[in-house]
């Protein structure tokens, strides 16, 4: 495969499969690189933008920089998929677009700022999944 065959294009796969697979390596990512309070919200019937959102928090913003470069690294050598990246400069708050999952990564401060949970399980009314 070369460099201009390979998945390049972000988009939800379709598949519960490839989905389901794709929250386990980002859950794991986080996990081992130590990531706080981390949140997964199913998005399915809520938006079509993806099948589940991550929400997840850094103790500073170097390392909220270090858990986005890391999982982006990760999804491209184990998928291809270059995820769409937005905030990396700042490290408040980082967003990773990868397709099937979309990855919030905040300090706390901006995070309870924000407060994307509430937002999303007012919007539907389910619990979100605490890992």
């Amino acid at each position: 495969m070369t460099a201009s065959s390979a998945n390049t294009t972000v988009g939800k796969s379709g598949d519960a499969t490839e989905s389901n697979a794709m929250l386990a390596r980002i859950l794991k990512c986080l996990d081992e690189n130590k990531a706080e309070d981390v949140v997964t919200i199913p998005l399915s019937g809520k938006s079509e933008m993806a099948d589940n959102m991550v929400i997840a928090s850094g103790r500073s913003s170097r390392q909220v920089s270090a858990l986005s470069d890391t999982l982006y690294r990760l999804i491209k050598d184990e998928t291809g998929i270059i995820c769409r990246t937005e905030g990396k400069q700042s490290g408040d708050w980082v967003l990773l677009d990868c397709g099937d999952a979309v990855v919030h990564i905040f300090r706390p401060e901006v995070r309870e700022f924000y407060q994307l949970e509430k937002m999303w399980l007012a919007s539907g009314g389910e619990e979100a999944d605490e890992d």
